[in-house]
Formats: C-alpha cells, sequence, structure tokens
C-alpha cells in the first residue's frame, strides 16, 4: 500500500471508529456487533504501527471511546478508567503471557486472575469515609457523567460500607448489568407502552443509567459486580484476590472466587497459573455462558499481583498486566421465507420474520420480531431475503443484517399493513409512538391476549385459568369476554378434552374466590394501556369504587399523582366506550364485588414510615392484603430480601426468604408482631 493510500485509509477508518464510539458509548443504539468494531479497531491499530508518521494523539487508539452528554453534571476521574486490549485467540493469550515474562525478565508462569468480561455499563463508585458521595461513568476515560441519583437505587450498591479499618477514600470500579430475564420484562414494557425497544440488555442498561427519572430507573432492576480500584487512600492490598475480598467484607458486589479445581456454581472468578490455565478457564466460561442469567462477552485476565502491575504500566488507553479474551460470536445464516404480523394485549401490530430453521449457540431459531416499520427500513428486511442472525443477549433471537448479494432482484420492501390481519380494522398510530395498533377493543387478537392478562396473579389471580385454558376456551366461544368467565358452567367445561370432573370443580372454586378481589387488582386487570399495578393503586385510593371510577374525567385524573397526561388520556377513552362499560357493569352483576380502598392514613400514615418489608410464608389473611395494610401504614413492600430490607414478615413454610434474612442479619417479624406495631403496641 502507498503512503497516501495508508493516510487515505487511517482516516476513514478512525472516522467510522469515532461514529461507532458515539453511538455505543453516548447514544447506546449500536449499529455493528462488538466483534465487527473490534475488526475495525484492529486494522487501525495495524496501520497505525505500520505507518507511525501517521499517529496522531487524536486517533480512537489513544483514547476511551464516549463523550459527556450535557443533562448530566460532568466529573472527573482522579485516575483514567482505561480500556483493554481485546484478543479473539489462544495464542494471543500465550503471547500475552510471554510478553509479561520478557518485562519481568523471568519465565515462570505468571498467576492471573480471571473473571467473566461482563457486558454492561462501566461504573465509578466513589466512597468517603465509608459513604458513597458519587457515581461517575466512564465518558471518554477522564471524565464522565455523575448519575449518583440513579445508581443509589441499585440494591446491590451499599450507600455507606460496613465492617472496620474503612479507608477515607475509596474509588471502586465496576460493570452495571440488566440480567436476561429483566430484560425481557422491560422490551415487553417497551413494547406495550408503544417505545422502541433495547438492542440487547448493554443497551438497556446503558438507557436506563442515563434515565433523568430515578424512578424508572429503580423499576428495572439493575445489578451491579465490582472488579477494580481507581484512586484511594491509605488502602494498599497486595493484590487482586484480596482486593476483591476486603470489598467484598465491606458489603460491595463482587463475583465470588472459585477455590476448587474447578469452577464452583454461581463462583465464576478463578486463580490462574500460567497461559495455559487461563485458556482452559476461558473455555469453561464458554461453555456455561448460555446458562448465566447475565450477557458476558469473554473473559478479563488480570496480573493477580497489584506490585507487578504497577511495574508493568499502561500504554495509551489500556494497562500492559490485563486484556480482554472475547467470544467469538455465535452467528448463522437463515432465509425470511415469511413476515408475519402479530396483535398483542394491547393492540400493537408487531412484524416477525419466519425463517428456514437455524441453530445458534445450541438453540433453534425459526423467527425473530422485527419490532416496527422503523426497525425494517433501517435494515431493509425482506421476504425472500438470506440474512444473518444471533441470540442478542444469548436470549432473543435478532436478524443482524441482510446478505444483499443473496437478493432477489424483483424483491420488494415490506410494509405493514394500514388495517389489522385479525380484525380488518384500521390501525393507527399515535404520535411519538413507534408502532401501529389495532384500537378495536373486541379484536379477537387483542382480546384472547387481554383474557390472559386479566386472570393473571396480579390481576385477578384465577389460578386454575391459564394460558393454555383460555385459548382453549376462546377457541370454543365459550369466553370471548371478561364476562363470560363467570358465566361458566360445570356442564359446558367438562365437555371439552382432557377435563376431569375434579379439574372443573377446581376451576370454577378458583373463579368463584376471585370475585372477592381487591380494587387496584380489577383496575389492573382490565389491561388499560398505561394502567400498570402502582397506576391502578393509585387510581383505586382515589376513586374507592368501581363506580366512581367509572365515572372519572380527564380533568380529575390529571390532577392525581403520578398520573401524567398521557396515563389520564388513555383512561379518560377507554372510560367513554359503551362497550368498556358496560362489560364492567356485567362483571358487578355476576357477583365481581371488589373491595373498597379504605383510607387508613389519618390513623396508621407514619407507623411504619421508612421501613422497607418483604412478605413471605403463610399467613391468616392473604399476603396481597398484608402488603396493602403495610403500605397503608406508610411503609414500602418489595417482593425479595436484600441489603435494604428492613423487615421480614413471615408466616408459617417461609422458606428460603428466611434463610436469606437471617444471613443479612434483616430483622423478623410474626404476624402477631406486624399486628402489635400497626396497632401501636410497645411490644413490637
Amino acid at each position: 500500500m502507498k503512503k497516501q493510500e495508508a493516510e487515505k485509509l487511517i482516516q476513514s477508518l478512525r472516522k467510522q471508529i469515532e461514529k461507532h464510539n458515539e453511538l455505543y458509548h453516548t447514544q447506546d443504539r449500536p449499529e455493528i456487533s462488538d466483534f465487527e468494531f473490534d475488526k475495525l479497531f484492529q486494522e487501525l491499530l495495524d496501520l497505525e504501527e505500520k505507518y507511525p508518521e501517521f499517529k496522531s494523539e487524536n486517533s480512537p487508539t489513544q483514547k476511551v471511546g464516549g463523550h459527556v452528554l450535557d443533562f448530566f453534571e460532568k466529573a472527573e476521574h482522579e485516575m483514567p478508567m482505561h480500556s483493554l486490549q481485546n484478543t479473539y485467540s489462544a495464542e494471543e493469550i500465550i503471547e500475552f503471557e510471554k510478553k509479561i515474562q520478557r518485562q519481568l525478565n523471568s519465565d515462570q508462569p505468571i498467576e492471573f486472575y480471571c473473571s467473566p468480561k461482563y457486558d454492561g455499563v462501566a461504573i465509578e463508585l466513589i466512597y468517603k469515609n465509608g459513604k458513597l458521595t458519587e457515581a461517575i461513568t466512564r465518558g471518554d476515560g477522564k471524565v464522565g457523567e455523575n448519575v449518583f441519583n440513579n445508581i443509589k437505587t441499585i440494591a446491590d450498591v451499599p450507600h455507606n460500607l460496613k465492617g472496620k479499618n474503612i479507608p477515607p477514600r475509596m474509588d471502586i470500579r465496576g460493570e452495571v448489568l440488566i440480567y436476561k430475564s429483566e430484560f425481557l420484562r422491560i422490551n415487553q414494557f417497551q413494547e406495550d407502552q408503544g417505545q422502541n425497544t433495547f438492542a440487547n440488555p448493554r443497551n438497556a442498561a446503558a438507557g436506563t443509567i442515563r434515565q433523568l427519572d430515578s424512578r424508572v430507573v429503580r423499576s428495572r432492576n439493575l445489578k451491579m459486580f465490582c472488579y477494580s480500584l481507581g484512586f484511594s487512600e491509605q488502602f494498599d492490598p497486595p493484590s487482586q484476590e484480596s482486593f476483591e475480598k476486603v470489598i467484598l467484607d465491606f458489603g460491595l458486589p463482587v463475583m465470588p472466587l472459585s477455590k476448587g479445581p474447578q469452577l464452583e456454581k454461581n463462583k465464576l472468578s478463578f486463580l490462574c497459573h500460567g497461559a495455559s490455565e487461563v485458556i482452559e478457564y476461558y473455555k469453561s466460561i464458554e461453555e456455561l455462558r448460555q446458562d448465566l442469567d447475565f450477557e458476558i462477552d469473554g473473559i478479563v485476565v488480570k496480573v493477580n499481583s497489584f506490585s507487578i502491575q504497577k511495574s508493568l504500566g499502561y500504554i495509551a488507553r489500556s494497562p500492559r498486566w490485563a486484556f480482554a479474551a472475547k467470544f467469538t460470536p455465535q452467528q448463522a445464516e437463515t432465509k425470511v421465507t415469511n413476515i408475519q404480523i402479530q396483535v398483542g394485549r394491547t393492540g400493537a401490530l408487531t412484524p416477525v420474520a419466519i425463517m428456514e430453521p437455524v441453530s445458534v449457540g445450541g438453540v433453534t431459531i425459526t423467527n425473530a420480531t422485527l419490532h416496527n416499520q422503523d426497525e425494517i427500513d433501517r435494515k431493509d428486511i425482506r421476504i425472500g431475503d438470506v440474512v444473518k442472525v444471533h441470540r442478542a443477549g444469548d436470549v432473543i433471537p435478532e436478524i443482524i443484517e441482510v446478505v444483499k448479494k443473496h437478493r432477489a432482484p424483483k424483491s420488494k420492501p415490506f410494509k405493514i399493513p394500514e388495517h389489522c390481519p385479525v380484525c380488518g380494522e384500521k390501525a393507527e398510530q399515535l404520535q411519538d409512538e413507534v408502532v401501529k395498533r389495532c384500537i378495536n377493543s373486541l379484536c379477537p387478537a387483542v382480546m384472547k391476549e387481554a383474557l390472559k392478562h386479566f386472570v393473571s396473579r396480579n390481576a385477578m389471580n384465577i389460578d386454575k385459568l391459564g394460558s393454555r385454558l383460555i385459548e382453549v376456551f376462546y377457541e370454543n366461544s365459550l369466553i370471548l369476554k371478561f364476562s363470560d368467565i363467570y358465566k361458566l358452567q360445570f356442564d359446558d367445561v367438562i365437555k371439552l378434552e382432557r377435563q376431569g370432573e375434579k379439574s372443573v370443580s377446581n376451576l370454577l372454586k378458583s373463579i368463584e374466590e376471585s370475585k372477592n378481589t381487591e380494587l387496584h387488582r380489577f383496575i389492573y386487570a382490565l389491561g388499560i394501556r398505561f394502567v400498570g399495578e402502582q397506576t391502578a393503586r393509585t387510581l383505586a385510593q382515589a376513586y374507592k369504587s368501581p363506580q366512581n371510577f367509572l365515572s372519572a374525567t380527564y380533568d380529575q385524573l390529571i390532577e392525581l399523582p403520578d398520573i401524567g397526561p398521557k396515563v389520564a388520556d388513555s383512561v379518560a377513552k377507554v372510560l367513554q366506550h359503551d362497550n368498556f362499560k358496560n362489560e364492567i357493569h356485567n362483571l358487578l352483576k355476576l357477583g365481581v364485588h371488589p373491595k373498597e380502598i379504605k383510607d387508613l392514613s389519618s390513623t396508621q400514615s407514619s407507623q411504619l414510615k421508612d421501613v422497607s418489608f418483604v412478605v413471605t410464608g403463610t399467613l391468616p389473611i392473604p399476603r396481597n392484603e398484608v402488603k396493602d395494610l403495610i403500605r397503608a401504614a406508610g411503609g414500602t413492600v418489595s417482593s425479595s430480601v436484600s441489603k435494604k430490607t428492613s423487615v421480614l414478615v413471615a408466616g408459617e413454610n417461609a422458606g428460603s426468604k428466611l434463610e436469606k434474612a437471617e444471613k443479612l442479619e434483616v430483622e423478623v417479624w410474626s404476624w402477631e408482631d406486624l399486628q402489635n406495631k400497626l396497632n401501636g403496641s410497645k411490644n413490637s
């Protein structure tokens, strides 16, 4: 290559990498995979090495990618947050150890501390005298965004460290993650709300960290693993192993170290002696990758000794004593045979690519959601195309790109139809939304999904009437709307296949028991768009009865706490539909009697203020009622025990939550203890 050509290519690569850095680090919407980015980056590194006259301190090879967003306060890292060198081959792992041995003038195997490479968002936690005072994103490595209020909502992150000998200052670095199971829940919620879905868990975590509303952050159940030390005062551990042990004792979340010859369950860090053991560790983690509930894209390998780390030092943007061995992405090519439109509970028309079966990471993929028209247009996906697919976050089948060289000459762009494919009604795309919706509340597709929601655990809680039975009853025209559930007769159900007398009796008993529900559960069960469990509770508290709720107006709704214009408009519009109101009246006539919400605030609102509860085990009244009593008395209730839990209310057969509470030294109350506290007894 001529020098002029090399210079032109170097400039082109720098522009491409800067663009992808901006998309990945700042805008949280990457357009290429990490593997493709790393190939571009390595190509630039090789060219700059071959043509040193074109090196520049402004090159992306000399700095960490990313910029600081203007709407967050800027914060400077006391010590730069570097990036790691990447490799995809065993040979480079061996060469890495040889380089260190040459620098140390030694032929002894190097002791490496190895951990999974979390695919999340790097954060620096700053503790002063044991108190969390700042939380800073990586940014450009020197200056990041102070996202302190958002990080404080993460249950894993202690606001105050525990134990003895806590340093005056300690900057702890780690990765914020969203677990795969939570990622699926968030994307479903985003889709229901008409918003863009996240491409992968890392994308979701980054978007969440940059939320301006910390309540949204709290709702997304972020997790964190800590793994390195930045600036510190009077804190000098000798090794990575001892560092992680000490901060674990302080209460910080780390990935535990396996002590045995093999990796232990849920203990995925490992001490390796020499490159050969690192390679074995790499293979072991890659095999476990699919079974983990968090996303990883390789392993991180660090020299264990801090004194050796210090002697090896840094090069430009990376340490000489650590690197990331990344997994080769698992992809495959297949053909899109059709694009079908699915209609969800909220009427969202979702395009789904139907593909020739192909195996990716041991899982056979036959379809992948295309989300919306914007996504289809951006990737230009057409029926008949050959496409590359992978599993986003090792979970969701996703089309990465079209292999256009295989495209048929007469192929046509795909457009989502203007009418609902199920009922034929015209679909609408509301302002500021990216999806089209069927707005026919009686559309069979909408109603079938709405029925599944209506009977779900947090709604009417008809536990014997699951999704499969809803499908059967709907196909046999026994349940076509909510009120039909309460019209079911023994003789109608017993005629169906696989229905015995005992199961039918249990089903009808479950339906009968659901009639005596709480008003907030009833409102939530109706499936009104944007009305989640907390909003339903707000509405129930405000209107006290179904009759009052039916008369709610937009002007009234907008005055309620936590009810914004979008929610108020959605509720007001659905209450204007005669079919909807008639259905509620029919439910009430059939014996559904949602309990009025009693206002206990005047007598008990401060009894449990600032106390966080978890309720478990069998209690004299349903657990949801116990939770309501706690909330009415000013307490908060969560579903899982953590270091932030104040009290566990434990009934009979409390199980694992009681064990965890005792381990974390969380206070445990009996049902009698709670009653005494609610009644103001000094014995509590």
